[in-house]
């Protein structure tokens, strides 16, 4: 795990999809991103590269807005990094992720999630205990925002509320002000 703790036995990655589009007439599972999501998916996933933020496995939610944002993500990453579509994500409280998360094979030491808030948001606050960049977390997760998060864990089952430590959280608009 390129730019990794030591320390740490397991990262996890929160990816809440980019901005998507609200055409009328399509259920909200099949909503597509929208020309700002397009933009902002890519500058996360060459982050993601430049910072050695690579994920063994990604589950990616089932909803449209998920599965391209992955794809642009993705088009940063090694063609080697393992991705599955997980229902388990879509719609669903903090407690439930965790539950998806907790489910995870040891042999995963890196795992991306790309989902949707209140999700995300709920799920980051509950598991980062410290972190510098806390306060900016709990002040709002907007689209394409990513959070790392560490674990001293030997298994993701061990994962526990409050037992992570916050790494990195960034958004797209913070990496833009940066070039």
């Amino acid at each position: 795990m390129a730019d990794h703790d030591k320390t740490a036995a397991r990262r996890l990655m929160l990816l809440r999809h980019a901005k998507s589009a609200w055409p009328e007439g399509v259920a909200d599972h099949r909503r597509p991103l929208a020309g700002r999501g397009r933009k902002a998916a890519p500058v996360i996933g060459a982050y993601m590269a430049e910072h050695g933020l690579v994920p063994d496995l990604a589950l990616v939610s089932t909803a449209r807005r998920a599965q391209e944002t992955w794809e642009l993500v993705a088009e940063a990453l090694p063609a080697s990094v393992d991705s599955r579509d997980a229902v388990g994500i879509y719609e669903v409280a903090a407690k439930a992720i965790l539950g998806v998360i907790r489910g995870v094979e040891p042999s995963v030491r890196s795992l991306l999630l790309v989902g949707h808030n209140p999700g995300m948001e709920e799920l980051a606050l509950l598991l980062a205990g410290e972190g510098e960049a806390l306060p900016r977390l709990r002040e709002k997760f907007p689209t394409a925002a990513l959070a790392v998060i560490d674990f001293d864990a030997r298994q993701w089952s061990e994962i526990e509320p409050g037992s992570g430590r916050l790494v990195r959280f960034v958004t797209p608009r913070m990496l833009k002000q940066k070039q």
